[in-house]
C-alpha cells in the first residue's frame, strides 16, 4: 500500500507573485494646486480661481466713448472627493510588519487610482472641443484635427497631451508603423508600440479609458429664439446676497421628438459657428457642446444645461463682446446635430 506521510504546508512570504498596477496616465500629467487648508475648511472646501481677461480694442485716437468696466470670470474648485482605503489588523497580526507593509502599499495603490479615474471622467465628461470620427483612431489626421480645432480658437500651443486607449494608440502606431520613409519613429513604433510627438501633442497610452455611450436622440431643435448667454461676475440673490457666478454652464430649451437626449452628448447647432476667442473671428466650423445635465426631462421639450454657454455677442455689454465664442445665436427650431454617432 502507499505510504500516508504527513506534508508541511510552507508559504513563501518574501517571495510574492507578479501582480497588477494602474499606469497613472492622467494623474501624472495634470498640474497640481495648492490650498490653503484653514481657508478650504472655512470655505466649505470651494476656491474660485480666476479665469483670464479677454480685452477689446477700438478704432481711433478718441476713447472717451470706449470705456466700460471689466468683468472678471472666475471658476469654482472643490475638494469634492473623500476616499479612503481600510484594514483591520489585531495586536499579534501587527507583529507580522511584511503584512502591514504589503497592505499599506495596496492601499496606496488604490487610492492613487482612484484619483487618475476621478480625473479621467472629468476629462471625459467635461470637455467640450470634440474631434468626431468614424471608427478607432487610426492615423496622423485624428490628432491633426485636434490641433487644428485648437488652433481655430486660440488655445496655447504648448504643453498640449492627448491620452488614447491600449487599442487606439496602437492603431496609431501601426500607422506609424507602415511609414518607412521615417527613420527611428518607425523603429520603436514597431518594436516598443510607441507613439510620441504628434501634431503638437505628446501622446499618451492608457491602460483603461472611459467609455462614452451613443447619442439615442435623433430629431432634436431649439425650442425657443434668443437662447445666448450673458456673462457675469457676480449675482444677486433676492435676499441681498452678492454670489460668484459659476459661467462654464448655460440652460437651454430643447424639443425631442425622437428617443431622448442623455448627459454626456456632445452636438453641434446648426448656424452656430466658433469664432478664435482673441480675435472673434469666423472659424468656419461649428462650436461643440456637451450636455451635462438634464434638468427638466430628456424627451418632448424639456430643459438641458449645455457647456460651454453660447456667447454670440447679441447683447451689448461689454462681457459679451468680450467674451464670444461663437458667431450667432440660433434660431428657434435650429437644428441639434449629434457627434457622438457610435460607443
Amino acid at each position: 500500500m502507499a505510504n500516508g506521510f504527513s506534508k508541511e504546508e510552507i508559504v513563501a512570504f518574501e517571495q510574492i507573485l507578479e501582480g497588477f498596477e494602474d499606469a497613472l496616465v492622467l494623474s501624472n500629467n495634470v498640474s497640481k494646486y495648492n490650498t490653503d487648508s484653514t481657508g478650504m475648511e472655512r470655505s466649505g472646501d470651494t476656491i474660485w480661481r480666476p479665469m483670464p481677461y479677454i480685452a477689446q480694442s477700438h478704432d481711433g485716437l478718441d476713447a472717451t466713448s470706449n470705456f466700460d468696466g471689466a468683468t472678471q470670470l472666475s471658476v469654482p474648485a472643490t475638494l469634492g472627493y473623500s476616499r479612503h482605503s481600510a484594514v483591520s489588523l489585531d495586536g499579534k497580526e501587527l507583529r507580522d510588519a511584511l503584512q502591514e507593509n504589503r497592505l499599506g502599499k495596496a492601499a496606496y495603490q488604490k487610492l492613487a487610482s482612484d484619483v487618475n479615474v476621478a480625473i479621467m471622467s472629468v476629462a471625459a465628461a467635461q470637455g467640450t472641443l470634440v474631434v468626431p470620427i468614424a471608427a478607432a483612431a487610426s492615423g496622423y489626421g485624428n490628432i491633426a484635427e485636434c490641433d487644428a480645432l485648437m488652433n481655430e480658437q486660440g488655445v496655447p500651443m504648448y504643453d498640449r497631451y492627448q491620452a488614447l486607449s491600449s487599442r487606439d494608440y496602437n492603431g496609431m502606431a501601426a500607422d506609424l508603423a507602415g511609414r518607412q520613409t521615417f527613420t527611428g519613429k518607425t523603429t520603436n513604433a514597431y518594436e516598443k508600440s510607441y507613439v510620441g510627438d504628434v501634431a503638437g501633442f505628446e501622446t499618451y497610452k492608457l491602460d483603461y479609458a472611459n467609455r462614452i455611450d451613443a447619442a439615442t436622440a435623433t430629431t432634436v431643435t431649439m425650442a425657443a429664439a434668443d437662447q445666448y448667454y450673458t456673462p457675469a461676475a457676480t449675482s444677486t440673490a433676492a435676499t441681498g446676497e452678492v454670489g460668484n457666478v459659476d459661467n462654464r454652464y448655460q440652460t437651454i430649451s430643447i424639443a425631442v421628438t425622437t428617443s431622448t437626449v442623455k448627459v454626456g452628448d456632445c452636438i453641434t447647432i446648426a448656424g452656430v459657428n466658433a469664432v478664435h476667442h482673441i480675435t472673434k473671428q469666423d472659424t468656419g466650423q461649428l462650436k461643440t457642446f456637451r450636455i451635462t445635465e438634464i434638468v427638466t426631462g430628456a424627451g418632448g421639450t424639456g430643459t438641458v444645461k449645455i457647456s460651454p454657454p453660447i456667447i454670440s455677442g447679441q447683447g451689448t455689454t461689454d462681457a459679451e463682446l468680450a467674451y464670444q465664442n461663437v458667431t450667432a445665436t440660433p434660431a428657434n427650431g435650429a437644428a441639434i446635430v449629434f457627434l457622438n454617432i457610435a460607443d
